[in-house]
């Protein structure tokens, strides 16, 4: 029997192998990527299958044709995001750690040689995202910006994608549960407040902004997303 006040969320796990069960996020080029990740000994902090599936279905509702994303680590989320794209599309991703950004060049070239992209280009930069962010800002307007990195960044990479995204395009920023702290701010203190506090800002400047309509999707990590309306 359905409830009249349905809980935000699923913390079930008979719930989350049902979904994988039934949605199969795994295919063998992301299984191929996730286990060249964990041989490269990259941390194990990359979009999981899940979270991989709905960035793949969210770029296919955009069908981008610029996309930025911040942090890209072996390569997987960058491949679920070019899957959606258009033909001719460009993704321009983000990798501050030298040895992550050569693994995940080499992971995104294998899966575009099994026919992945359909014409897409992935430019794998080295070096802090907001750093670099500036020289590819002439391409824009940019279509769809991913953010999953450099958490205290995340408010400075709003401002920015609210500069550069065009209307009706879309920013999602990954982890804005916090580890499931977002909500505990006042009980935090020196880094741990820094981190959490950064995704909380994140979300609320997001959620107030007049230039956007938005919302959190409940994943495991919390997934904001927000679309440009004006």
């Amino acid at each position: 029997m359905a409830k009249d006040n349905k809980a935000f969320g699923q913390g079930m796990p008979e719930i989350a192998a049902y979904a994988e069960s039934v949605f199969n996020p795994i295919d063998p080029v992301l299984d191929f990527v996730r286990r060249k990740s964990a041989e490269g000994e990259l941390p194990a902090i990359q979009v999981g299958p899940m979270d991989g599936l709905h960035l793949e279905i969210l770029s296919r509702l955009l069908n981008p044709r610029r996309v930025i994303e911040v942090g890209t680590l072996g390569g997987y989320s960058a491949i679920c995001l070019a899957r959606g794209m258009v033909s001719g599309g460009v993704i321009h991703t983000f990798e501050k750690n030298e040895k992550h950004a050569a693994l995940a060049s080499a992971n995104i070239a294998w899966a575009k040689e099994q026919g992945e992209f359909r014409g897409v280009e992935v430019t794998v930069h080295v070096g802090a995202a907001i750093d670099m962010l500036p020289k590819v800002e002439p391409e824009g307007p940019f279509d769809l910006v991913f953010i999953d990195a450099d958490k205290p960044g995340y408010p400075d990479y709003l401002d920015w994608a609210a500069k550069t995204l065009r209307v009706g395009g879309a920013v999602l920023g990954d982890n804005t549960f916090a580890w499931g702290q977002v909500h505990r701010t006042a009980e935090l203190a020196g880094n741990e407040l820094k981190m959490v506090g950064s995704l909380d800002r994140f979300n609320r400047e997001l959620a107030a902004h007049p230039r956007f309509r938005s919302t959190i999707l409940p994943t495991a990590e919390g997934l904001t997303v927000g679309v440009k309306v004006r």
